[in-house]
Order: C-alpha cells, then sequence, then structure tokens
C-alpha cells in the first residue's frame, strides 16, 4: 500500500496496467474527498469536535489504529448492500444507499443493545458512480449513529456493491452483557420496537409510481418511501432494553416471520404471536415477511416493565406481540402456524447464470 500523501487506509491497486492518477474521478482523489467529509469535525453544544480519539489513526494509513473500550467485549458485524439484491438504483438515490448500509450494519449492534464506535466502507462500483453522493449518505448515517469511518476499499466492479463493518461496545459494561437472540426464556413476553412492514409498502408504492418523486408531498407516501430508503437502526431501544434486564432480541431484517423462527431456534423456545401490528398503509402480509424494518424483537421477562422503560427514556412505546412457550422451535400467529417465511439468499449450483 502506498506511504502518505494519499490516504493508504483504503486499498485498490489496479491489476490492468491503468494509471493509478487522473482528475477528480481518480480512486485516490475521491478517497482524498471522502476522508475530509468523514472526519471533519462534528458540531455540538455550540463547539465542533474531532471525531477520533487521541492515539487513534484513521484513514491515511495501511489500517487504521482505534482504541478499544475501557472494558467490556468488542462487538463486530458487516453488512452488504447489493444493486439489483438489496437496492434498485432506480429507485433510490446512491446517498440513500449509502445511508442505508450504514444503518442495516449498525441495526446488528442494536439488537444486541450495544452502540457502534468505528466503521470500515468497502464500495465496488462501475466508473461513473458518484462515490461522493453516496459517501454523503455514509456520512450522514454515521453521524447519527455516533460512529466514525476509519478506513475501507474502493474497487471497479460491474454492479454496485457497498460493504460496511462495524466494531461497537456496550456504553454500560458493567450492567447486563450483549443481548443474544439466544436468550429468550419461555414465558417471556415479547415486544416490538415499532410496526412492521413500512420498507415492503414503500417499495411498493416506488414500484408503481411513474415518477419516483411523484407522491412526495403526502406525508404517508413520504414515510413509507423513506422507511424504504433510509430505514433508521433502533439503537436506543436496544441498549434500553438490555439494561432493563431483557433477555433476548434480534433485528428484523428478513421479515417477522423468519427472523422469529430464528429466535425460537436459537433460544429453544417456541414463538406465540398475537397479532402483527402493521404500518400505516402496509399489508399484513408485509409486515411478516417484507423485512427491512429493522424494528427489533425483544423478549422480556414479566418481572421487566419495557413500557416503563421506554416511556422513561423518551421513547416510542413497545408494541406487544405474544410471547414465548416451551414448544422448542414452533411459532404460531393467533394459535395457527406463522405462515410466510421472508427472505432467503439462494447458493445452489443449479441457480448459477
Amino acid at each position: 500500500m502506498d506511504a502518505a500523501p494519499w490516504p493508504a487506509g483504503w486499498t485498490g491497486g489496479r491489476t490492468d496496467g491503468q494509471s493509478r492518477t487522473g482528475g477528480a474521478g481518480d480512486e485516490f482523489a475521491v478517497i482524498e474527498r471522502l476522508r475530509a467529509r468523514f472526519e471533519a469535525p462534528s458540531e455540538g453544544a455550540g463547539r465542533a469536535t474531532t471525531r477520533l480519539h487521541a492515539g487513534e489513526v484513521g484513514i491515511g494509513d495501511d489500517a487504521a489504529v482505534v482504541l478499544p473500550p475501557a472494558d467490556g467485549p468488542v462487538l463486530l458485524a458487516t453488512d452488504l448492500v447489493v444493486e439489483g439484491v438489496h437496492v434498485d438504483l432506480g429507485l433510490c438515490g446512491l446517498d440513500d444507499v449509502g445511508y442505508k448500509a450504514v444503518m442495516v450494519t449498525v441495526s446488528d449492534l442494536a439488537a444486541m443493545g450495544a452502540r457502534p464506535d468505528h466503521l470500515l466502507l468497502s464500495v465496488a462500483a462501475p466508473p461513473g458512480t458518484d462515490l461522493d453522493l453516496l459517501g454523503s449518505g455514509v456520512d450522514v448515517a454515521a453521524r447519527e449513529t455516533g460512529c466514525v469511518v476509519v478506513g475501507g476499499d474502493l474497487s471497479n466492479g460491474p454492479a454496485l456493491a457497498v460493504s460496511v463493518a462495524v466494531s461497537g461496545s456496550l456504553r454500560s459494561p458493567t450492567d447486563p452483557g450483549p443481548l443474544l437472540r439466544s436468550g429468550a426464556r419461555p414465558g417471556d413476553l415479547l415486544f416490538l420496537t415499532g410496526p412492521l412492514g413500512a420498507s415492503a409498502a414503500g417499495l411498493r408504492l416506488l414500484r408503481g409510481t411513474a415518477a419516483p418523486v411523484a407522491g412526495s408531498a403526502d406525508p404517508a407516501w413520504a414515510a413509507l418511501v423513506g422507511a424504504h430508503r433510509r430505514p433508521v437502526a433502533r439503537l436506543a431501544e436496544g441498549e434500553a432494553a438490555r439494561l432493563a434486564g431483557a433477555s433476548g432480541c434480534i433485528d428484523l431484517s428478513d421479515g417477522l416471520a423468519a427472523d422469529a423462527r430464528h429466535l425460537a431456534v436459537a433460544s429453544e423456545v417456541g414463538v406465540a404471536i398475537e397479532g402483527v401490528p402493521a404500518a400505516e398503509g402496509a399489508t399484513v402480509a408485509e409486515a411478516l415477511s417484507g423485512g427491512e424494518d429493522y424494528e427489533l424483537l425483544i423478549a422480556v421477562g414479566e418481572e421487566v416493565d419495557l413500557e416503563r422503560v421506554f416511556a422513561g427514556a423518551g421513547l416510542r412505546r413497545p408494541l406487544p406481540i405474544g410471547r414465548c412457550d416451551d414448544r422448542a422451535g414452533s411459532c404460531t400467529l393467533d394459535g395457527r402456524p406463522l405462515p410466510g417465511s421472508g427472505w432467503v439468499h439462494r447458493f445452489d449450483p443449479q441457480d448459477r447464470g
């Protein structure tokens, strides 16, 4: 990897003999602009503060140097957003893609009651992709979630693929450890952090609208479309549930039907759901299997007053949807087998193009 002044915390060597320099679209010029954006001071309490702590090294060397939490575990998560699989660039802007790539990864930390600290961003994209626009979305989401981009990788590729890896920590390490999807117990109550199906409904609206901007003045339309384009990781809710003594948790990325099963199998409990709270404008089918809502499904003992805890933290009221029982792996909705399965990636050899 090249030494300074090139920002070598990002890699991307060429194998096709093309020059590594040459204008505003050059790899290293893009990296330098992104570095300046990601490391710009944060404004708060009337003053600007640097985003890296003393002793940390971000973009600009062969590897980032970060300080671990003073105590407690380090949590790691990674996720991908791939054009044509997770996102339709005809319906979402590149800034939306950058924002979403961060939030879907950080959501895994939210499910464990943790907060993100540092972020690595890697992008493969066709020539001509506006990486500055994509980076603006990454920057907004990183600042909203309180983490800093410290490196990554850039490469040309036939389609856009954005990979985000985050490290996180428990801000109160002496309190309960991270929430696990394997922690739910028979008798636990089940809560959602919000209604479901908004992202799937937003995608449905976008696909059925001649121009993506049409109807944007309608608040209901805008809310559903915004839920698809820019989902929000429920970090405060996950942390509040962990500190209150919740038993287990999972974020709803693949749909309630799929993720409730993951929780049931991992915890060796049954999940009995009584009614599915669908977002305004969403169908029950979208709420069950649409996916990409990134709300949390939380299991708590009856001794935990989660509604009071959330109210005290200024959070939306959690929605009760059922409880866990001792029928390991069983999942029901209103007494019947839980329908739907949610999203599953396929890697069967016969499915290769």
